[in-house]
């Protein structure tokens, strides 16, 4: 059996990029498969990272950059695995390239397209906090910096023809199916998030001020819809205090029973962040347990209590009420270390939403035999 000296690795998040960088400085060929129009993954939604502070995108951006012009690694965008042939060694791995309507040679990132394009829609980058264009680009680091025709959304009205000074712009263009010879897979597909609007008690998707900590992350984040200032959904105001809620679809037996891991430490940063930027801000946050399981972690949130004035309750939030008129929103909960029963009122809610597999993490694994 001829042994193949390349890997695919599918999925281009923080773990993709890094497997393929230290896979490309040993010397193999790699395959870098993304079903999306950038790399970068679920860090590049990010503002900061814990217990540093760090900037996410100043942390992924030299890695962004070293797969882009890795001279081994190739890459493979709008792209998905179909299929999976061979044995180890000898894999024969079919790759579908979806359409993006744009000339990815031609493209020069410019963004005239983008200028002139009349339809606005919900940005889902930004978790559906703020708008994009139907001609966009996900995020102003995308890399490779070059614009995709959403043509779920596009009226065909010719304006980003005129304004293409490349011509980039390929109305006509169909998928099309790769076979990519490989010696191994590395699947890296990454998380999404638990959709909180099943659970009815907490309002999400009727309350306009209870949101995800993704969609309070791009909030956050200064190259976000809000250029990083807190605001309410509702009305545009910057609230007086803000409730964090853990463990949204974790740790619960019917939707899913295991512990999300990050969330306790990501609602901390979130909350310190928060303060940051305005720091008369109330912050508080609702737990069932606080687990503290990285170096340097107990001491973040010891210090989020000491120097930053987050307050922390122990227990799950029964139930939130919203005011009609002021839009606020009233907390139901009992404190699990007191046995009393609380009411608080506050301007914002946002929930730690269970992380889950993937959208077709499970038909992937099925291909892949």
């Amino acid at each position: 059996m001829d042994r193949v000296g390349a890997v695919a690795v599918i999925g281009s998040g923080i773990a993709g990029m890094q497997a393929s960088l230290d896979l490309a400085e040993s010397g193999y060929r790699v395959y870098l498969v993304e079903k999306g129009q950038t790399i970068g993954g679920r860090m590049a939604q990010l503002d900061k990272t814990f217990p540093t502070g760090d900037c996410a995108m100043c942390t992924i951006s030299p890695r962004m950059a070293g797969v882009t012009r890795h001279p081994n690694i190739k890459l493979h965008m709008n792209s998905e695995v179909t299929g999976l042939d061979g044995e180890p060694g000898a894999f024969k791995l079919s790759v579908r390239k979806n359409p993006r309507f744009v000339d990815e040679e031609a493209c020069t990132g410019c963004g005239a397209c983008a200028q002139v394009c009349p339809v606005q829609v919900p940005n889902e980058f930004a978790s559906g906090i703020g708008m994009r264009k139907a001609a966009f680009i996900p995020f102003a680091q995308a890399a490779p910096l070059i614009y995709t025709i959403d043509k779920d959304y596009c009226i065909n009205c010719g304006l980003c023809d005129l304004a293409c000074e490349p011509d980039a712009i390929r109305h006509g263009q169909t998928e099309s199916v790769q076979t990519l010879d490989v010696g191994a897979v590395v699947v890296s597909t990454g998380y999404s998030q638990y959709d909180p609007s099943a659970i009815l008690e907490y309002g999400y998707g009727e309350y306009p001020n209870v949101i995800t900590n993704l969609q309070f992350e791009r909030m956050l984040s200064a190259s976000g819809p809000t250029s990083g200032h807190v605001i309410r959904p509702s009305d545009g105001a910057e609230p007086k205090n803000i409730a964090f809620i853990q463990c949204v679809g974790s740790r619960d037996q019917k939707r899913n029973p295991y512990c999300s891991k990050v969330c306790c430490m990501a609602s901390t940063k979130e909350a310190i962040v928060a303060k940051e930027h305005a720091p008369d801000l109330d912050t508080h946050i609702f737990y069932i347990d606080m687990r503290a399981f990285g170096k340097g972690y107990q001491e973040y949130i010891d210090k989020a209590k000491s120097v930053h004035g987050v307050n922390y309750t122990r227990g799950r939030v029964a139930r939130i009420f919203q005011d009609g008129a002021s839009k606020n929103l009233k907390l139901m909960v009992e404190n699990t270390e007191t046995g009393k029963r609380l009411e608080r009122e506050f301007d914002m809610v946002v929930l730690a939403s269970a992380l889950i597999p993937s959208p077709g993490a499970g038909e992937l694994a099925e291909t892949l035999g």
